[in-house]
């Protein structure tokens, strides 16, 4: 078995996808034969937390240590160089499909309360394929008795074109500000967006995460990659529920990955958020939070 676990394949037209276990999220994604999301062997961890889905808090919060209702929690860090605790649990938790077709399956997985985060999760995802791409619809459940704190996001990469490197790419963030962030990649400010126009990357270095998206008369925001030698290009669009984006320009990658692509991360919250308070979702005993974003090749 590969190392992500079961394989679910989808597929509608030209839109070919692989669903994974491991982190519930997508492995790959074709549109006409041509990749649109980095894709991953079966003898490979997933690399950089590719397609992983990022719960319950995506990104860095400083030290592992937040409040919550008064009490103080310590997380696992597991960042080490920064010291901080990164991108969740169910990231590297087994996911089970509990409804499969042609076109979607619906993964779902209960995340346990633990020393750090003493709340029980259901979390569940629908994945599904059509004419308008690849469509994610997260769910997030509390079956506790408790009011819950959490944050979500994803973390797929998405390649540009024929390009092999990301440098002649242009990228599109419609964001009036970004977060000015320290040495542990936590936020201490913000300052104008600086993608607000389709940018050529050249040498830019991204790791950072946008907000104050601009979103049309449908709520969507987009954020669009686009390569300017064959004319293709993949937007991703998310729903009111994600009101931050971050992207990274894969320099940590390596090998032929090193720059090769765009992390895209639709999230609830900016980096910090359990320490912050700064839109966490406060989940009550019995209530549900939904949320969708999608993957439109062009």
């Amino acid at each position: 078995m590969a190392l992500s676990g079961e394989q679910w394949a989808i597929a509608y037209a030209d839109h070919e996808a692989t669903i994974v276990a491991v982190g519930g999220g997508v492995r790959s994604y074709t549109y006409k034969g041509r990749h649109i999301v980095m894709s991953y062997g079966d003898d490979e961890l997933a690399p950089g937390w590719s397609g992983h889905v990022l719960a319950p808090w995506p990104n860095r919060v400083r030290d592992g240590r937040y409040s919550f209702g008064g009490e103080d929690f310590q997380l696992p860090v597991n960042e080490i160089e920064t010291n901080t605790s990164l991108h969740g649990f169910v990231a590297w938790a087994q996911w089970t499909a509990v409804e499969v077709t042609e076109t979607s399956v619906t993964l779902e997985c209960r995340l346990p309360a633990r020393l750090g985060y003493p709340w029980t999760m259901l979390l569940r995802t629908r994945w599904s394929i059509g004419p308008g791409g690849l469509r994610a619809a997260h769910t997030v459940s509390n079956p506790g008795i408790r009011t819950l704190p959490f944050g979500i996001g994803t973390h797929s990469y998405f390649v540009p074109g024929s390009l092999e490197r990301i440098d002649e790419a242009t990228l599109h963030v419609p964001a009036s500000k970004k977060l000015k962030l320290d040495k542990q990649q936590i936020p201490v400010g913000d300052e104008a967006g600086d993608l607000a126009k389709p940018t050529v990357l050249k040498d830019h270095v991204i790791d950072d995460c946008y907000g104050g998206l601009t979103r049309g008369s449908d709520g969507k925001a987009e954020v669009r990659l686009a390569d300017p030698v064959s004319g293709s290009a993949v937007t991703v669009w998310m729903d009111e529920s994600f009101d931050w984006v971050h992207i990274y320009t894969a320099d940590g990658l390596d090998g032929d990955r090193n720059r090769a692509s765009v992390a895209i991360e639709p999230t609830t919250c900016p980096p910090n958020a359990l320490a912050s308070g700064e839109d966490v979702v406060e989940l009550s005993p019995s209530e549900a939070w939904f949320g969708v974003w999608g993957i439109r090749p062009e």
